[in-house]
């Protein structure tokens, strides 16, 4: 399976999605979250197939220095962290190393939430049924800390929907959510970017106009 582009992606995994559809209750829709900066249009696609509100959740990846791709492991707002301990393990990274990345991930972090929500306060998950959204899943450490903040805030239903995923990483993601929807788990993944031919590096202003 081949995306043309992350819309593409998030309409076709909107439509795996449509049992989360709000109904005719007074109930709140679902709360769809894109991880930035990838994640966004996946999940503004899938907001626009099953209907909600569409909000973002920051974590950053602890990538390794001369393999960025490679998630040591991720952090997450309020504090929340996440180490991949075989690849920490084999990368022979250092307490005081992880510690520097992840100061300077810290850092960024907190740019994107000035940037993206400036003074507008996320959305609440509490007792909402939410849709954790990112554009693929290698490793799973960045969606595995989004996991942990969300659950943090008492969602009553939490969600990770992805349109490709490594299937060795898929076991960490359902350990951690009550339901995982993803089309394509190839058995070779290279790198999430594979499934896509448009997969180009979102700017900062592309995510703003998205939320908008």
């Amino acid at each position: 399976m081949l995306y043309a582009d992350r819309v593409v992606a998030g309409r076709a995994l909107g439509n795996e999605l449509r049992h989360l559809r709000a109904g005719d209750s007074l109930a709140p829709g679902p709360l769809v979250l894109g991880l930035p900066r990838g994640g966004v249009p996946v999940a503004a696609a899938v907001r626009d197939v099953i209907g909600g509100d569409l909000d973002i959740l920051l974590v950053r990846k602890l990538g390794v220095p001369w393999q960025p791709e490679l998630a040591a492991g991720a952090i997450g707002e309020q504090g929340v962290r996440v180490f991949n301990s075989d690849v920490v393990r084999q990368t022979g990274l250092d307490s005081a190393r992880l510690d520097a990345i992840e100061a300077e991930e810290r850092d960024e972090l907190e740019r994107r939430s000035r940037l993206w929500r400036g003074d507008r306060p996320p959305i609440p998950l509490r007792d909402r049924t939410v849709v954790i959204v990112d554009d693929g899943i290698a490793t799973g450490a960045s969606v595995v800390v989004a996991c942990r903040v969300a659950r943090a805030q008492d969602p009553r239903h939490l969600v990770v929907a992805v349109p490709v995923a490594a299937p060795e990483a898929l076991p960490r993601i359902r350990a951690e959510a009550d339901e995982v929807v993803c089309p394509h788990a190839p058995s070779a993944l290279a790198g999430v970017g594979g499934a896509y031919r448009d997969f180009h590096q979102l700017a900062d202003s592309e995510v703003s106009e998205l939320l908008r």
